[in-house]
């Protein structure tokens, strides 16, 4: 098993930062997808004016069941920052280890 599935860039310049990692590694970009051969690997997330998080690169860590990893990562020490969302490709929570690196625990659909 992979150890993440899927990164999310959340920036305060989307555009910027498609041309930063575009000319510094070649990366390719379709519409706000970082892909390789046209198959998306990350997305790049637009951080809204006046959003007081900084521009971070979330891992998405792929679980067979999202709410026992969720339980897990809280029986841990680590904190539930975003409640399970559906999506249809999966499930997913975003947690906190204890010192407060965040990370997304992906179930695919």
């Amino acid at each position: 098993m992979r150890p993440f599935v899927f990164f999310d860039v959340r920036t305060s310049d989307v555009d910027g930062t498609k041309r930063f990692f575009g000319e510094l590694l070649g990366w390719q970009t379709s519409g706000a997808l970082l892909t390789d051969g046209g198959a998306p690997w990350g997305g790049l997330t637009e951080l809204a004016p006046g959003d007081d998080r900084a521009p971070q690169w979330l891992p998405y860590a792929p679980v067979s069941d999202v709410d026992s990893a969720a339980a897990k990562a809280v029986a841990l020490g680590g904190k539930i920052v975003r409640e399970r969302t559906d999506l249809p490709v999966g499930s997913l929570v975003v947690v906190t280890d204890p010192g407060g690196a965040a990370l997304v625990l992906f179930q695919a659909a």
